[in-house]
């Protein structure tokens, strides 16, 4: 009994010295039990830790995947503001191309319309043409009318000239013809003139000179009978006093036709050629013209 107490003793002792506490940190004495518990224990710690950091982690992961995701959510809110600009600037293209093919469509109706317009003006231009063309044969050219009014001029100066060099010393004799009105005189006259009863005719139309009764046209019958007679001198002082009077008569071609030959007859060729080339721009189309074509080519 004693030994076997004694032997309990001993083996318990190591337990009272710290011999198999697995809390001691360097545990002695320990069993074969004892030894993988504690083996157990510190794997156990070893994976604690490892959880602990791989919890760790996985937080630190977790924020990270919370701060990816914000951007994400950023991304995508920018992606989809993209995509409707994207859709804004796609509309607002068709519609600048919408708006082109319109814009183009109108050009072309423009450049056709234009097309017709300028081929109705051509056509204008080529009966414009036409008109210019019977204009510049049918009337004088410009330099042609400046040169009538300078002949003119010199005819009016020639006249003026003339007239206070030569005097119509015929004098009208008394009238017989008191019975007679100025009307049936003039008839009178006119009736001599185309039997050529020149003399009985300048005679009634030198009355009605006298009784200044149609003092032009009176003038100009005394200055053709004259003239038909040879008296050029005497048909010239009559010419140009019916001119003096009134150049826009009727008669005025065969006046200033007469006036020349009258001219050119009393040997002043020059200023034949003057009233020669007055009658051909002032009455073109006359017969005096002719014959006043005619004179000049003569004369040079």
């Amino acid at each position: 009994m004693a030994i076997v107490l004694q032997a309990h003793l001993f083996s318990a002792e190591p337990s009272a010295f710290g011999a198999g506490d697995l809390n001691n940190p360097n545990p002695y004495g320990l069993s074969s039990t004892e030894a993988t518990l504690l083996e157990t224990k510190k794997n156990l710690q070893k994976v604690v830790v490892k959880s602990n950091n791989q919890a760790n982690e996985v937080d630190s992961l977790r924020e990270r995947i919370d701060g990816l995701q914000t951007i994400i959510e950023a991304i995508s809110a920018a992606s989809r503001e993209n995509k409707l600009k994207l859709k804004s600037y796609e509309e607002e293209s068709l519609l600048q191309r919408d708006n082109k093919s319109e814009y183009d469509k109108r050009v072309i109706d423009s450049i056709q319309v234009n097309a017709k317009d300028i081929e109705k003006i051509n056509l204008q231009l080529a009966e414009i043409s036409k008109l210019i063309d019977v204009i510049n044969k049918t009337y004088v050219t410009k330099n042609e009318f400046n040169s009538l009014v300078s002949d003119v001029n010199k005819f009016k100066d020639l006249i003026a000239k003339e007239l206070n060099a030569t005097t119509i010393t015929t004098k009208p004799k008394a009238t017989q013809n008191k019975e007679l009105s100025n009307t049936e005189i003039d008839t009178k006259a006119k009736e001599f003139y185309d039997k050529k009863l020149y003399k009985e005719s300048s005679e009634l139309y030198k009355e009605l000179i006298s009784k200044n009764y149609k003092p032009a046209y009176s003038h100009y019958m005394v200055g053709e009978i004259e003239y038909y007679q040879n008296n050029y001198s005497e048909a010239l002082a009559y010419f140009k006093k019916s001119a003096t009077l009134y150049d826009k008569a009727s008669y005025m071609p065969t006046l200033l036709l007469h006036t020349a030959i009258s001219m050119e007859k009393s040997g002043d060729k020059k200023n034949a050629e003057i009233f020669y080339n007055a009658v051909k721009s002032q009455y073109p189309d006359s017969s005096q013209a002719g014959i006043a074509k005619k004179k000049l080519s003569s004369i040079k």
